[in-house]
């Protein structure tokens, strides 16, 4: 290994902003890269992008340097091009600095062509399991067979999914992390009941989420509900608020940048999580420093979370919801049990890297 050379680390990733404007596109990971490099401003960090932004090209995102291949999501001949040219990326790269490591974020293509590079190399590779990765049908998890050590799981629900479906105990979790410097002053009227967060697909499951606000209007005419996020789901969303007769009641505003998504978090008494799945909901976590109470039926960690309230089923989410939309004394105080800032820490700390060791 050549010990003239900058450290660099490299992230390979399906996406990541196609600007510093673009903060909708992976909000927990662009959070993530920024922390890294905030705190280790001698080490270089390089991120990958496969697929997102459409475009191929290089630009400074904070300061960071991206690659961009433009994918686009096409598959085939395509794909082996990109995969290609990725690799080519990375020799180059590996001419140019010391590279410390290569993260890829979710166990997918990204994964595979990190872990055949630094297998060529003797370069570290570590893969974040993010969520959905976890499952049992992950065509690259069965094609790579990564072993534990080169595993992170995002939370113990991660850990107990992969392990179940695969064999294997990922040896690390690194949970998603919040960065508190982004959110305003707290605000004193919490005038939004309950407020939903997330793409409207039907594994998130918004239907579950109106039906409860419906019920709740029966006992409360002036329950005032906020949906954020776009997707398919949108249509048979409004079609089911329709049919309740609750269009004054619930409010879906597409998407909306992150900055105005952590400022109605700030002015909700709950967020409402009804997805059926979920490696470790980022929306939960800023919602609970937000103040909010959380009530989701995935439990992402074995550690219960102060005002996180985990559901059996709808009935339960529904009672859980009016225990705490009756309480005569709520608690809105921030909770933040994962700092991004121990996050980035704790990630550097598996591949060994210390600023202290660069003169």
């Amino acid at each position: 290994m050549q010990t003239n050379l900058s450290k660099a680390i490299i992230i390979l990733t399906p996406g990541f902003p196609a600007d510093e404007n673009d903060s909708t596109c992976l909000p927990p990971q662009q959070i993530f890269v920024k922390t890294l490099q905030q705190m280790h401003p001698k080490l270089k960090v390089i991120v990958l992008t496969f697929q997102y932004p459409f475009f191929a090209g290089r630009y400074l995102w904070n300061g960071i340097e991206v690659i961009a291949f433009g994918g686009k999501g096409r598959g085939k001949i395509y794909r082996q091009v990109l995969w290609l040219k990725v690799v080519q990326c990375l020799h180059n790269l590996n001419k140019q600095y010391e590279i410390t490591g290569l993260l890829s974020f979710w166990l997918d293509e990204c994964a595979l062509i990190g872990s055949r590079f630094s297998k060529l190399k003797g370069i570290k590779h570590l893969c974040w399991i993010l969520g959905q990765d976890a499952k049992a049908d992950n065509k690259y998890a069965q094609q790579m067979k990564p072993k534990a050590d080169e595993l992170i799981a995002l939370s113990d629900f991660v850990v107990e999914e992969y392990s179940k479906n695969y064999g294997i105990k990922p040896a690390h979790i690194i949970p998603v992390g919040v960065d508190s410097t982004l959110f305003g002053e707290s605000v004193k009227d919490r005038d939004i009941d309950i407020l939903g967060v997330g793409s409207l697909i039907p594994l998130k499951q918004f239907d579950a989420f109106v039906k409860i606000a419906g019920f709740l209007k029966l006992f409360r005419p002036n329950i005032k509900a906020v949906i954020c996020g776009k997707g398919p789901e949108q249509e048979r969303l409004l079609a089911i608020i329709k049919t309740l007769g609750i269009e004054k009641n619930i409010r879906l505003t597409g998407e909306l940048p992150h900055h105005e998504v952590l400022a109605l978090m700030q002015r909700s008494k709950l967020l409402l999580h009804a997805s059926a799945y979920e490696g470790f909901g980022a929306v939960c976590l800023e919602a609970l420093y937000a103040g909010a109470n959380v009530i989701s039926f995935v439990k992402p960690m074995d550690a219960s979370i102060p005002n996180w309230h985990i559901a059996i089923n709808e009935d339960d989410m529904l009672q859980k919801v009016e225990s705490i939309l009756n309480d005569p004394q709520p608690n809105y105080s921030p909770v933040l049990p994962y700092p991004i800032a121990d996050n980035a820490k704790a990630m550097m700390e598996l591949f060994n890297y210390s600023e202290a060791a660069i003169h």
